[in-house]
Formats: C-alpha cells, sequence, structure tokens
C-alpha cells in the first residue's frame, strides 16, 4: 500500500520531471543542431542573428543551450535553414 499510496501523493511532481527532461533534451538538440546548421554553411553567429532580426547575443545563448528559443524563433530558425522544426528539436533526422 505504501508504493501505491507515493505514487499517488508524488503523481503529479514525477510528470512534470519526466516532461522537463524530456524539454532539456529537445532544447540540447535544438543547441547542437543550430550550430552544426551554421557551421555546414559557413555562417557567423554575428550573419544568422542580422538574418533572424535577434541579438547577437541570443544566437550564443541558444548554441550553448543557456537560453531557449521562442515557438515563434524556433520557426524562424527553422525556415531560414529549410529544415524542420522537428529536425531542429531531435524528433526527427
Amino acid at each position: 500500500m505504501k508504493k501505491n499510496s507515493f505514487l499517488r501523493d508524488n503523481f503529479s511532481k514525477i510528470v512534470a520531471i519526466m516532461k522537463n527532461m524530456r524539454y532539456n533534451v529537445y532544447m540540447k538538440a535544438f543547441s547542437e543542431r543550430l550550430m552544426e546548421l551554421r557551421k555546414e554553411r559557413n555562417l557567423s553567429q554575428a550573419t544568422v542573428a542580422r538574418d533572424l532580426g535577434v541579438s547577437l547575443g541570443i544566437i550564443c545563448y541558444w548554441e550553448t543551450n543557456k537560453s531557449d528559443p521562442t515557438a515563434s524563433n524556433i520557426a524562424k530558425v527553422a525556415r531560414y535553414f529549410n529544415v524542420s522544426a522537428d529536425y531542429l528539436l531531435g524528433l526527427s533526422d
């Protein structure tokens, strides 16, 4: 009975932790793929920032996974590099 009680009492916390872990995986993939795409095309961070209409600092933060892009910025990056948002988030290859 104790096990069931623990799960029942902590279920929402467990779900939140799992969602956060999954979210962190997606953002790590975004960081890695953004840098990979930029380097493959020999683009500087400054060029990408200018073309996307964001600051150089935000590109640096995205690539080092220190800041998370908004959904609209993920869409901008996907259009800019002609890839899907799923690809950027590591949901497809």
